[in-house]
């Protein structure tokens, strides 16, 4: 097997590689779940552009949503009746 020597890593690849893990962190989880709680501060009271604009983030983040969604539970409190 042909592993990769730690000391035969330049500064510039591992630059490279903790640049693209720290992107791929804000895609995945950080800007989903700030889109996530912010939709759930905002969702009986966003106007018409402001959910538009939102959803078209939600577009463009959805690999990020769908891998917090099974942790999240945005369901209303139950209410006494």
């Amino acid at each position: 097997m042909n592993f990769i020597d730690p000391s035969s890593l330049d500064l510039n690849t591992l630059l490279t590689l903790g640049v693209y893990l720290g992107i791929a962190g804000l895609y995945l989880v950080v800007v989903p779940a700030i889109l996530l709680f912010y939709l759930k501060q905002r969702w009986y009271v966003a106007g018409s552009l402001e959910r538009l604009f939102i959803y078209g983030l939600v577009f463009v983040f959805f690999p990020g949503m769908l891998v917090l969604s099974p942790l999240l539970n945005f369901r209303p409190q139950r209410r006494e009746v």
